[in-house]
């Protein structure tokens, strides 16, 4: 599904989608997109910020306020760094800015297919439940906790967080994060990850500028760090 208010951007992206051979709706104004949203399941949403009638925070908020996920790629202009923000905050999995390259733009609807599809064709790895201290997390139902308190990550933001947990103790570069955990790697998008994981710490670090989940390798990368032995008695 494609909500976009500019006739030629929207057929553009459709026309590219469907020579990958996806098949493509469009909606050209909030409302529509709204009610098209709703109107049956999709496999995934292409989403415009700026939109007449619903804006595009509206829907990707009430997209999920729904029980069943559904992807979400948000398309933003340069400029509206905060209108990002906030739909990444409010559970839209990424976002690419205008003007931006068709290439990348399929790359990006690529990576979040193949991201769905691990994690559902993957039952001995969604069964897992992964413990750091006060932080949990159940691979399964895909939810954090941190002190026994529930945490409402984004699916990028929860992909991120397990894929630390599964490899304590090892440093990975941004450019390995993006390609590990986005499906691709674009030189000079490493700003991507480092975004998502300072909304990730703002989440789940009880003091965020001093991070203990996640912390910098300074000139490197991310880790988490490895559980400390524990001494034998």
């Amino acid at each position: 599904m494609v909500i976009e208010d500019e006739h030629d951007i929207a057929e553009l992206i459709a026309l590219h989608l469907r020579d990958e051979g996806f098949r493509v709706t469009v909606a050209e104004d909030g409302h529509t997109g709204m009610r098209e949203a709703f109107a049956r399941p999709w496999d995934l949403v292409l989403l415009d910020l700026r939109l007449p009638g619903t804006d595009g925070l509206s829907i990707c908020r009430a997209l999920r306020a729904e029980q069943n996920y559904v992807p979400i790629l948000m398309l933003t202009s340069k400029s509206s760094e905060l209108d990002r923000v906030l739909g990444l905050e409010l559970g839209a999995d990424d976002y690419v800015t205008k003007p931006f390259s068709v290439s990348e733009l399929v790359a990006r609807v690529k990576s979040l297919f193949r991201r769905v599809d691990a994690i559902s064709r993957s039952p001995a790895a969604g069964a897992e439940s992964l413990s750091v201290g006060a932080l949990a997390i159940d691979a399964a139902t895909r939810e954090v906790r941190v002190d026994d308190a529930p945490v409402e990550l984004t699916a990028r933001e929860f992909d991120l967080l397990l894929h630390f947990a599964r490899h304590p103790g090892r440093v990975f570069s941004r450019a390995q994060l993006l390609d590990s955990v986005w499906g691709f790697g674009h030189e000079g998008y490493e700003h991507t990850v480092n975004s998502h994981i300072n909304r990730l710490r703002g989440k789940i670090e009880p003091d965020h500028e001093q991070p203990q989940y996640i912390v910098t390798v300074w000139g490197v990368g991310y880790k988490m760090p490895a559980p400390e032995p524990r001494a034998v008695p």
